[in-house]
């Protein structure tokens, strides 16, 4: 055996020099949607609230943002998460989400991943049966629930922020498209919600059409944003914008109910049906009559990943009549990484190539 063979062999650590920003991060997916939960050397947010916390960091810190989103450490569909202190005492932590165009104000997949990483890191008192969480997110405090049998998380369920409809069956012009009609709802983030079955497409929601997904649902979440002045939160400004374009067709499989694949920020494709787009779901079915409290729906991803809903109740919010949807699924642990940013390195900041 050779002296370079035995070497490798025997030195499997890498010491960075000291003037190296070392970030800690557990890996992990929802419906086979990924969130790089960040766990430590992120530099110290300042501020009073999870809004706070979120201003600072793009003001700050957003080279760190596409240092691990982006290549050479991330890539065009990478999504993540920095763990925070709650906004008040009744909370258990906040948490503010990163993507590729910035920072997403709900995210769904990403409540799944993180209350079953807090039972899988004993962050709780975890016991048999149903553990609950306040985490508190951009957009306001979602409670979930993460149910254990034997030591491990079996589902993770939520209940969202209220969610509305602003408008159904609006239309819009987008260029080589034509007339779009689409809901323009609310479950946390604002989405377009363009039904299949009334519009005319040359495009499925299967993996072969995920180039043609892209670019049609960012001309019709540009058409929107252009056109509807009413992406307008009752109580947040921060909260006011389209988040992207949900497109709703009949699922593949037997036993499910719909399939929906959402395009948000800037061309990310949602490998899970969306937790915060399935919220706003909620809210289009219950105005439109096609669900009541206590009755359930699947809806499945661009992966067939599955994802139930549900409406628990009705609320006042603002100007709107809203639901407190629950949205249930299943996340995963993929994977821990120390992640190291040379400050020589030219590409130290990241870079996109889709």
């Amino acid at each position: 055996m050779s002296k370079t063979y035995q070497n490798i062999l025997a030195k499997t650590e890498f010491h960075p020099p000291k003037d190296w920003l070392q970030i800690k991060t557990i890996d992990m997916h929802t419906g086979g949607e990924p969130l790089r939960v960040i766990i430590d050397g992120f530099p110290k947010l300042k501020g009073n609230s999870v809004l706070d916390y979120r201003r600072y960091c793009k003001e700050n810190y957003d080279h760190l943002r596409t240092a691990l989103m982006f290549e050479p450490r991330g890539h065009a569909d990478m999504y993540g998460c920095v763990l925070l202190p709650p906004n008040d005492d009744e909370g258990d932590f906040g948490v503010i989400f990163l993507h590729n165009e910035g920072y997403s104000t709900m995210c769904g997949h990403a409540i799944i991943a993180i209350s079953t990483l807090a039972v899988e890191m004993n962050w709780i008192d975890v016991k048999e049966g149903e553990n609950t969480l306040k985490i508190d997110a951009p957009c306001g405090r979602i409670t979930s629930f993460a149910n254990v049998k034997n030591g491990k998380v079996t589902d993770v369920k939520f209940h969202c922020v209220p969610s509305f409809v602003v408008g159904l069956d609006r239309t819009v012009e987008v260029e080589g498209m034509g007339k779009v009609t689409y809901d323009l709802a609310y479950g946390g983030a604002f989405y377009a919600y363009v039904d299949m079955n009334k519009n005319n497409f040359d495009f499925d929601l299967t993996p072969n059409s995920y180039r043609a997904l892209i670019s049609a649902g960012m001309e019709i979440k540009r058409a929107v944003i252009k056109q509807d002045e009413e992406i307008t939160h009752p109580f947040e400004k921060d909260l006011s914008f389209n988040y992207g374009t949900i497109f709703i067709g009949d699922s593949l499989h037997e036993g499910v109910d719909s399939r929906n694949v959402c395009i948000f920020a800037e061309g990310e494709v949602d490998r899970s049906p969306t937790g915060s787009g399935v919220s706003g779901r909620m809210a289009i079915h219950k105005v439109r009559k096609e669900i009541d409290f206590g009755e359930k729906m699947s809806i499945e991803s661009i992966t067939d990943s599955v994802f139930t809903s549900s409406v628990i109740s009705e609320v006042d919010y603002g100007p709107f009549t809203a639901v407190i949807p629950q949205v249930e699924g299943t996340a995963y642990i993929t994977g821990m990484q120390t992640f190291v940013i040379d400050p020589i390195d030219p590409m130290k900041n990241g870079f996109i190539l889709r």
